[in-house]
């Protein structure tokens, strides 16, 4: 059979086997660049890849004077039989939920799932096409209602469904691209969802595209900050209201200078005015033409 991954992770996959068949002991070497080099016919570039794939996988380990060798304390070996795609993915979502983007690693994923880190990568290449599934399966998550009448109800609704899958994974907006999308399912269903509301009003190709990507990218800026609101509020254990309320006393003089005391806004208050205010402009490259 074909193995259609990249050398070097077909070479630390052949090392891992060997380790787990007992043929490399915890403490021995294993194969250096330069033997990798002349036992697989591999360039050192891909050697030393391969080399790292390994260690960040958490099965080998530098040892002084002595070079890489295997792990001393390993992941449970455990089989992989049955692990899939889909499991892997949802398992990345819920670290990713739970502890931000930060702490999402394939070798973290591997210790939620009890198997060796390796194993992640019969499925996947690496975290860079792990975090892009888990942005399109959080878009996946979107239930499509029947649009409303009208362009501007149509965008608005789109808006707000996309602003909800952000409350809901916070760490998403950072993973959408405004100049270059993922074409995966979720995120292509949205596009396809959110382009019809803008069928029928005669726009070239260029405005169209320009009006759907505007509106992404705003609530896509807005939702960056819920992030880091969530993790203020952690900190603080107050909301942005209560916070505001608190630095009256102190700051009160201050506030007066630029608006009056007591004036609330919140991420949600501001997303959605900036929303209707953004749907004004559009107004004017959005409204149809009238046929001469």
């Amino acid at each position: 059979m074909n193995d259609a991954r990249p050398p070097y992770l077909r070479i630390a996959a052949d090392i891992e086997r060997r380790i787990a068949r007992g043929e490399l002991a915890p403490g021995d070497p294993v194969p250096t660049t330069r033997a990798i080099v002349r036992e697989w016919g591999v360039a050192m570039a891909t050697a030393t890849k391969a080399l790292a794939a390994l260690k960040q996988a958490g099965a080998i380990e530098s040892a002084p004077r002595v070079g890489a060798v295997v792990a001393r304390r390993r992941l449970p070996a455990r089989s992989a039989g049955g692990l899939e795609r889909d499991r892997v993915v949802r398992t990345a979502m819920e670290i990713a939920d739970t502890d931000g983007l930060a702490a999402l690693s394939m070798r973290a994923v591997a210790a939620r799932l009890e198997v060796a880190t390796m194993a992640l990568y019969r499925h996947l290449e690496g975290k860079g096409e792990l975090t892009q599934l888990i942005a399109d399966a959080a878009f996946a998550e979107i239930d499509y209602p029947e649009p409303p009448p009208g362009w501007r109800s149509h965008l608005r609704v789109a808006a707000r469904l996309q602003w909800e899958v952000y409350q809901r994974h916070p760490w998403l907006p950072r993973l959408v691209s405004i100049t270059r999308p993922a074409t995966l399912p979720g995120q292509l269903a949205y596009g396809l969802w959110t382009l019809r509301a803008l069928d029928g009003l005669g726009l070239d190709p260029t405005t169209r595209l320009h009006v759907y990507a505007t509106m992404v990218n705003y609530v896509r800026g807005t939702a960056v900050n819920i992030e880091s609101e969530a993790r203020a509020e952690l900190d603080t254990g107050m909301t942005s209201a209560q916070w505001t309320t608190a630095r009256l006393a102190v700051d009160g003089p201050l506030i007066a200078q630029v608006t009056e005391p007591g004036t609330e806004l919140d991420l949600e208050s501001l997303f959605a005015f900036g929303l209707e205010r953004l749907l004004d402009g559009l107004t004017t490259v959005v409204t149809p033409r009238r046929p001469r």
